[in-house]
């Protein structure tokens, strides 16, 4: 209890008594910081210097819940005015950020830095000078020389700071919905969930396995709570935190064991976490690391741009002495450079650096590395609709590649609705025994009452729910419980809470598989003590010596009583049952002292309660999402801590074991079997295992590395496992169920726990890899085909069939429209039809250099012929032959568009009218192509043409698409890596 009491100086002091004696404890607290009785410097100081000395003066963690006007049963008041006000007296807690999301003139200023922009900026400047000087006041010359450049480099600026302001949004949204966390607190009486940046200071936290502290804070109470510092300090050892000896909370620390309920001291900025972020700039998830795709892309495209370089320089050396060769005044045909003027070697080398300066521009693979980017980011966008999380954009290439996927079972391949299907008590079902007993013994329903309420880490709330007037909280199996409790035995939670004193837990975990806690009624003077566990049935029965009938008689429990119970239980794992057992055992006093100073509740000679089996039913779309697994080569196995037999029936009703596989040794094995197997013999076996069950943390960390020792590329989902989802290739956490601490050391959070997500996580990356190959084969056709076509006339005729605008047109606006066209493409169920692409695999495969080719030798041999024939063909001037040709390489790239669409599919067609971006780009592709032919003749040097020549550019264009059809009957090799 706390009184108070005020001086005139305005200091307060308080009066603190417990319940263990009637000492007191007089407090002086300093001046009120705005209402409250205790200002921010001491709560700091409190838990960043583990203060036991101030916090005993102030009262102990009562004496701080009184100044902070919390009750420590119902919480803060919660009203809006007392969460404003609170959070405009000690902070929010969120943390300073001294990077925002950027704005576009911000990312423009950013490109111009680029080196390859500043380098094409001084070569047009170059150009200029040249072009002025030799041309004077000429526009067209100029533009020829350097403004065309300028273009390209403006193009090129603009759509880098378009690719990275997108991206830095879509990153932003990423970093808000990952603050979408959410943690259990109680206000006004209430217990509720709020996110984490909305705790205030003053609030009670519920903290449990998994969860990672929100805040600075004091212990309240709890069980057996063990926290990881490691986040704040090296030690990785647990930290025990109590109420005596370490009642402090970090924000940040990792809770590794235990529950508890903590008073929240100090938020944000406040708490040497926060200030740590703050000081360091911890914007870890706003990295722009290049991944290994981005990687290779821009080593393609660099070698990309060195040969074009080569044959550039080839190609004006070409010209230039070829212009300095024709007929001398006798008609000799001949070299005459030795005749020419002095500075015209100045002024060609000065020609070759502008031209030089264009093909940089125009082969710069910026635009290849834009694309990348917007179709990883594009990506990004879409995949948060499909409810997947992407918290590294490289397991996109990873997921292109996975070959085994390791899935938990709870929440994933079922429901995660848990209900007690059914209850035993002795050896009959409790309706059998309803039904020929008046009642069922009073005491036993009192014993299986507070195995089920007290022995959980799990809470109830007054007055919100439909269910007994209770709204329960937790895990979906300890809700189950409560909830079959509190209908068919008519539990009273509060009551049992309020009668029996909870002395020690020991809390459930994934490698004890059961939890126990021993506890005293209040009332009974007698000293005895209950100890109740409640844990994996096989594993309770084997604690157990004797039993208890639906009467309440206690019998022992034989080698034939006890093959019946295990007969039950394994009916219960076959029917897909979780089975949970009960068990007590009364000790004294002195045992139990004994017991606690052991840390350790008695496993042996217990007595079995009861039996429950609950249903967890199996997603209706998990069996289809399965069999597109294996038909795209991959293989799933499901590790899970359930019993064989369940953990069977669960794998069979969903198609993870197949026809066959289920009487196959070694496919359906313990976890315990595994682990205690040489490393030989693991290798050996791992691949024929289908089902992991009874499975630890451990055993899920030795088949995932074992895999990856046989080459596998492995995916593991899991709610709890961070080092296993550290050690798989992609980590898949589940969003609803999942631990924070799972979470953060995943790279894909599933928001909806659902393997049929995890089902498009995998489309979605083979999907994203091969739009990156679509776009890629596009380009280098464009660029091929601009190189060869460029090369073979000039050396023939001495003229460039693509000017410098026609060329920039091509390869920043044609080129950059069809690669996003091809971004957009979305995954098809053809992508599951394909096995795994390994990790080292080449990037451009054979089948893609076999279509590149087929429509570079197509679109060289039209534009050679039009440019050599075209003229006398169709009675042409050449001004407006030479706008055919361009008008038909730029209609050859638009339908080759289409081909790029399906790299062996001959059916290019399918589903396009479906994808509405990739339509609308083509559009808008085709209308700047009219604009530019029709009303930009400045621009390009371009000439009108009439309906029949263009019906004659589309026919020549529109022959892309047999020839691209007619080429996939080629069968060719694959490319060795």
């Amino acid at each position: 209890m706390i009184r108070g009491t005020r001086n005139g100086d305005g200091i307060r002091s308080i009066c603190a008594h417990t319940e263990s004696d009637d000492s007191h404890v007089s407090i002086t607290i300093p001046h009120e910081s705005n209402g409250f009785r205790i200002n921010q410097t001491i709560l700091n100081d409190l838990v960043t210097k583990k203060d036991l000395q101030t916090l005993q003066e102030l009262g102990g963690v009562d004496g701080v819940a009184y100044c902070l006007e919390t009750n420590l049963d119902g919480g803060i008041n919660g009203t809006a005015e007392d969460i404003m006000r609170r959070r405009v007296v000690f902070g929010s807690n969120t943390y300073s950020k001294t990077h925002t999301v950027k704005s576009f003139p911000y990312f423009v200023g950013k490109a111009f830095k680029d080196h390859t922009i500043m380098i094409l900026l001084g070569c047009a400047a170059l150009s200029l000078v040249i072009g002025i000087k030799d041309h004077g006041g000429a526009f067209k010359e100029i533009w020829y020389n350097g403004g065309s450049i300028f273009v390209a480099v403006l193009v090129l600026v603009a759509f880098s700071a378009i690719g990275n302001y997108w991206q830095n949004r879509q990153l932003d949204m990423l970093s808000r919905a990952s603050n979408n966390i959410q943690i259990d607190i109680i206000r006004g009486g209430q217990r509720r969930k709020i996110l984490i940046f909305d705790v205030v200071v003053g609030d009670i936290v519920y903290l449990k396995m998994g969860d990672k502290v929100p805040a600075d804070g004091l212990f309240l109470d709890g069980h057996s709570l063990q926290v990881d510092k490691s986040s704040m300090a090296e030690d990785r050892n647990h930290v025990e935190v109590n109420l005596r000896q370490n009642p402090f909370l970090a924000s940040s620390a990792k809770v590794i064991n235990g529950f508890a309920r903590m008073l929240v001291t100090s938020v944000g900025t406040n708490t040497a976490y926060g200030q740590m972020i703050y000081q360091m700039n911890l914007m870890s998830r706003n990295k722009k690391e290049k991944t290994p795709l981005q990687r290779r892309v821009r080593k393609l495209a660099w070698s990309i741009r060195k040969v074009s370089d080569l044959v550039l320089v080839v190609l004006l050396v070409v010209n230039y002495f070829t212009r300095n060769t024709g007929d001398d005044r006798d008609g000799n045909i001949g070299c005459y450079g030795c005749k020419t003027k002095a500075n015209d070697p100045l002024n060609a080398i000065k020609g070759i650096v502008a031209g030089a300066a264009l093909v940089i521009s125009t082969a710069s693979p910026e635009g290849l590395l834009f694309v990348v980017k917007l179709t990883l980011t594009y990506a990004m966008k879409r995949m948060m609709a499909e409810n997947l999380m992407v918290w590294q954009p490289s397991a996109y290439e990873k997921m292109r590649s996975i070959t085994t996927i390791c899935t938990n079972k709870t929440g994933t391949l079922t429901l995660n609705q848990m209900k007690v299907k059914n209850f035993w008590l002795g050896q009959k079902p409790m309706d059998e025994v309803a039904s020929s007993i008046s009642s069922i013994s009073p005491r036993l329903v009192e014993l299986i009452l507070q195995g089920v309420a007290l022995n959980t880490m799990e809470d109830a709330s007054k007055g919100s729910s439909r269910l007994m007037g209770f709204e329960f909280f937790g895990s979906p199996t300890e809700k189950a419980l409560l909830s079959w409790a509190a209908l068919e035995l008519k539990m009273d939670m509060e009551k049992l809470k309020q009668n029996y004193s909870i002395l020690f837990v020991e809390t459930f975990n994934s490698h004890k598989k059961r939890s126990g806690v021993m506890i005293k009624n209040k009332d009974n003077n007698t000293g005895a003590l209950h100890v109740h566990w409640k844990g994996a049935a096989e594993m309770i029965l084997a604690m157990c010596s004797s039993y208890y009938d639906a009467s309440g008689n206690t019998k022992d429990m034989n080698g034939e009583e006890r093959m019946k119970f295990e007969l039950m239980i394994d009916e219960m794992a076959t029917s897909g049952l979780r089975c949970v057992a009960f068990a007590h055992k009364r000790v004294s006093q002195e045992e139990g002292e004994d017991l606690k100073e052991k840390k350790r509740l008695k496993e042996e000679s217990l007595t079995l309660l009861g039996l429950a089996g609950i249903e967890d039913p199996c997603r209706s779309e998990v069996k289809e999402a399965v069999e597109h697994c294996f038909c795209a080569g991959m293989k799933i196995k499901m590790i899970t801590g359930d019993h064989i037999s369940t953990a069977r029936a669960i794998a069979i009703e969903c198609g993870i074991l197949q026809s066959g596989d289920e009487d196959r040794e070694g496919s359906v094995m313990e976890g315990e079997v595994f682990r205690n197997y040489t490393l030989k013999e693991r290798m050996e076996k791992v691949d024929n295992i289908c089902v992991l069950a009874r499975s630890s943390p451990l055993d899920k960390l030795l088949m995932v590395q074992c895999l990856k020792l046989k080459g596998q590329v492995v995916a593991v989902s899991g709610i709890n496992d961070s080092l296993v989802l550290k050690e798989a290739h992609v980590g898949l956490s589940a969003g609803s169920h999942g631990t924070q601490v799972a979470k953060e050391s995943s790279d894909i959070v599933i928001l909806d726990d659902n393997y049929t997500t995890i089902a498009m996580a995998l489309r979605w990356g083979r999907c994203v890899y091969n739009n990156i190959q679509k776009f890629i084969q596009f380009q280098l056709t464009i660029t091929i085909a601009t190189v060869v076509i460029n090369l073979v006339a000039t050396i023939s005729t001495s003229t460039v069939p693509l000017t410098t605008a026609e060329l920039l047109w091509v390869n920043l606006i044609i080129g950059m429209l069809g690669a996003l066209a091809l971004a957009t493409e979305p995954p098809t169920s053809e992508l599951m039809e394909q096995s795994p692409v390994g990790p080292m695999e080449r990037l451009i495969t054979s089948i893609m250099w076999r279509n590149v080719l087929a429509q570079v030798l197509y679109q060289i041999g039209v534009l050679l012929i039009l440019q050599f024939k075209g003229e006398s063909f169709f009675g042409l001037t050449e001004a407006r032959n030479s706008t055919l040709i361009f008008n038909t390489f730029i209609l050859c790239q638009i339908f080759n568009v289409f081909n790029a669409r399906k790299l062996e599919k001959k059916n290019v067609f399918k589903d396009v009218c479906k994808n509405w971006k990739f339509l609308g780009i083509v559009g808008i592709m085709i209308l700047l192509q009219v604009i530019m032919e029709e009303f930009l003749k400045q621009f390009g040097d371009t000439e009108k043409l009439n309906w029949f020549a263009w019906g004659t550019c589309i026919a020549i264009a529109a022959g892309s698409w047999p020839i691209g059809a007619i080429v996939k009957c080629i069968s060719v090799p694959e490319l060795q890596s």
